[in-house]
């Protein structure tokens, strides 16, 4: 439709002037600005184009207005029509379209379907379209495509005639085009379809040749001895491709053969041990398959109708095809090896009693060697033998007992043990056969029968109760059960056994039994009479305030077991405290020797020459010991070179004498309390025994003896004292030179004998050689 162009023009038959007037859609309705009326003539006009798709139709309302009165003197409906053109084409939906389908599909088969609509009108010849293929790619001899309406006209299925083949063409793509019958011009589009083939099972499989060595060493298995080569047309991976291989002829399943996922080939591996003794050789044959079925299509005319002329060929499921499979030949071979002996028979069953003395034969093993191109020589050898029951002669097989065996072990089962045994051969390399010998040990009556408890509890009561007591015995019948049961010392009235025989039996308490524990004999003989005399203890309680009096039992059972620990650890550490006692008294005992605390003492130097005294004692002075009250005071005189010693003891009332003479005896004194302290306690420890001895009573002479020593001492003293006869300068007395041992008969001889001295006289000196001994020895006052 032209822009600026005359509709129609409204005519009235009137005599009087009018303006002429235009309402409604196209006007001051949508789609507006499309139509205006000129007010003096009447004549409407299109200002521009109208969308058919959108309006079909313009409702209008025309007036006419009296130009003298201004009012409307006519008033008309109108409506335009709105004329369709052919402004669309034809639009499919989707464009593109992807398609599958298998290479065995028979023809006539929808390959697709396609979809088209038109927006213009579709009673029109514009809005109505066909559907036509343009082009398929690539063009093969074997197939063509061609497309029928369906149902509606606005769709279209495409459709194939002939024989798919994936070798051929493994996709097409197919142009639809859609156009319309527009009667000016016709508008159209066209849509791809891309269709892709799914490759089956149209090549049969076939077996091209084989490789690996085809042998096998008997006894091996889980080997792989062959490899069978296919060739397949199909497309390599997918299922029509892969093979599915079948040994036939091995009844035996010896073999199996699974397909190599890589290559496609078949691999024969060895199930099953072979012998070369029974078979050098296997002759079997492969067969091979896909899997999934054979199918085939073969064009045979091509006739102007829908469907060509084809031949078909399928393969159903779990049936074959006339001729097929096509079997193909293999031999396996098999190589000798040395195989091991074997037992005859393998399991062996032999019986011995219980109690038989060790070396006893058992029996002689056998075995024999199944080769006949190795040695046969062999020797035995024992297993698995627990708890050690035999030997094995390894030349002759002859099998003893070595030790005692007992039907009661707990290595037995059901009276038999199992031993396994070894033949070994000579060969290269040597084989080893295995078998099991059985051993069936007989019962003896070795075993007492024995309660299987030996503590019960009863319950007072006015009348006679009852309670089951069983035995057991580890032997078999007819040397176990039944038992004969008999109670033993003073039971009449009180206790009694009812029945005496079987192996669970009543023992009865009569009312006359009072409350406490009760050990009961009791005589058990198994059913040979062989008998064991046990002790049965009873608790009979209160029931009313103890309601279980083997309880009662066990916690007081409890409470002794603690008592008895607490005795047990008293004793021990008592013992661990004896034990300390001893190592202490074994110990070298340093005695402290107690000091004075007079002032004035000090230790003079003895280690140079200095006025000394002519002392002459007895030459033999006997040794005697005090055990007189703690004031005497004993005095130790000794040579100057400490060989011999004296003990002189002196009472109290002999000190004031010794004090009048203190400074020239001081010297004398120190000498001989240093050499006799030195002297004693290096004797101490080796005449403990002694002084025990000489600690004893001493008779009324003693005291006589010492009167005599202490006048002997004193008179010499005296001399020392008288004017003018103390020592002064004088020539030094040889008494022997050195290296002579002979002794001068001038020198004093003081003989003490060694045994008899006292060390434990030292701790009762006079206090003040103790003081003397503090300064000496300091190592004993600590």
């Amino acid at each position: 439709m032209s822009h600026h162009v005359l509709l129609f023009q409204i005519e009235l038959d009137k005599k009087y002037l009018f303006n002429f007037g235009l309402h409604g859609s196209g006007v001051d309705q949508d789609p507006k600005g499309v139509l205006k009326i000129d007010q003096k003539n009447g004549q409407i006009w299109v200002y521009k184009t109208v969308d058919y798709e959108t309006f079909k139709l313009l409702k209008l309302t025309f007036e006419a207005t009296n130009v003298s009165n201004n009012k409307v003197d006519t008033r008309l409906g109108v409506e335009v029509k709105i004329l369709d053109i052919n402004d669309h084409a034809p639009v499919f939906s989707p464009p593109h379209h992807q398609a599958t389908v298998d290479e065995s599909s028979a023809q006539g088969h929808v390959v697709a379907t396609v979809m088209a609509t038109d927006g213009d009108d579709s009673q029109s010849p514009n809005g109505t379209f066909s559907f036509n293929i343009v082009s398929v790619t690539p063009k093969t001899d074997n197939v063509e495509f061609f497309l029928e309406p369906t149902g509606a006209s606005t769709t279209g299925s495409i459709f194939f005639r002939g024989c798919l083949d994936y070798e051929k063409a493994k996709e097409y793509t197919i142009v639809v085009e859609a156009k319309d019958h527009g009667d000016k011009v016709q508008l159209s589009s066209t849509s791809t379809v891309t269709m892709t083939i799914t490759d089956k099972n149209n090549h049969l499989p076939e077996i091209t040749g084989q490789t690996g060595p085809g042998r096998v060493k008997e006894r091996d298995s889980g080997v792989e001895v062959l490899r069978v080569q296919v060739a397949d047309k199909d497309s390599p991976g997918s299922q029509a491709w892969k093979a599915k291989y079948t040994i036939h002829g091995d009844k035996e399943k010896y073999f199996k053969i699974e397909t190599d996922p890589k290559t496609n080939e078949g691999v024969i591996t060895v199930l099953k041990a072979m012998d070369y003794e029974e078979q050098t050789s296997r002759n079997v044959t492969i067969s091979v398959a896909n899997e999934v079925p054979y199918f085939s299509c073969e064009v045979t005319g091509r006739p102007a109708k829908r469907l060509w002329d084809v031949k078909t060929i399928n393969e159903e499921p779990g049936k074959s095809l006339p001729g097929l499979p096509n079997l193909y030949p293999v031999t396996i071979a098999v190589e000798d090896v040395n195989d091991p002996p074997e037992f005859v028979p393998p399991v062996r069953k032999v019986g011995i009693m219980e109690n038989t003395k060790p070396g006893t034969h058992l029996c002689t093993l056998e075995a024999k060697d199944p080769d006949k191109t190795f040695g046969s020589k062999f020797h035995f050898t024992k297993g698995e033998d627990v708890d050690n029951w035999i030997t094995v002669d390894p030349e002759t097989g002859e099998v003893f007992t070595a030790k005692v065996l007992d039907r009661e072990s707990p290595f037995l089962k059901n009276s038999s043990k199992s031993v396994i045994l070894y033949v070994v051969d000579n060969g290269e390399p040597p084989m080893t056969g295995t078998g099991t010998l059985i051993i069936q040990v007989g019962d003896l009556n070795d075993n007492l029968p024995i309660l299987e408890v030996n503590t019960l509890g009863m319950c007072l009561s006015d009348e006679a109760t009852m309670t089951n007591i069983t035995a057991v015995d580890l032997d078999l019948p007819p040397y176990s059960s039944p038992f004969t049961y008999e109670l033993l010392g003073d039971v009449k009235g009180k206790w009694s056994i009812d029945p005496t025989s079987g192996t669970t039996v009543h023992l009865v308490k009569e009312n006359t039994v009072y409350s406490g524990v009760h050990e009961l004999q009791i005589k058990v003989s198994d059913n040979q009479g062989l008998s064991l005399t046990q002790n049965l203890s009873v608790t009979v309680c209160d029931c009313t305030s103890t309601p279980n009096c083997h309880l009662r039992r066990s916690s007081g059972a409890q409470v002794g077991s603690a008592a008895i620990s607490v005795m047990i650890f008293a004793l021990l550490l008592l013992l661990a405290i004896l034990l300390m006692v001893f190592l202490i008294s074994c110990k070298h005992e340093t005695k402290m020797i107690m000091t004075d605390d007079e002032p004035g003492w000090r230790l003079l130097e003895s280690n140079i020459e200095t006025l000394g005294t002519d002392c002459k004692v007895p030459a033999k002075i006997t040794q005697v010991e005090s055990i007189q009250t703690i004031k005497a005071k004993p005095n130790l005189i000794s040579t100057y070179d400490g060989i011999s010693k004296q003990e002189v003891i002196q009472q109290n009332h002999q000190q004031d004498f010794y004090d009048g003479t203190f400074q020239k005896e001081q010297l004398l004194r120190r000498s001989l309390r240093r050499s006799s302290t030195r002297r004693s306690y290096r004797s101490y420890h080796s005449s403990m025994d002694q002084v025990k001895r000489n600690y004893s009573i001493y008779s009324v002479d003693d005291f006589q003896l010492r009167q005599n020593l202490l006048t002997q001492i004193n008179q010499n003293l005296f001399q020392l004292r008288a004017p003018g006869k103390e020592l002064g300068d004088y020539e030094p007395h040889c008494y022997a030179y050195e290296g002579e041992p002979m002794i001068d008969p001038e020198l004093d001889a003081i003989s003490i004998p060694e045994n008899d001295f006292n060390p434990n006289v030292l701790t009762n000196l006079d206090w003040r050689f103790n003081k003397l001994a503090s300064i000496c020895r300091p190592d004993l006052m600590s």
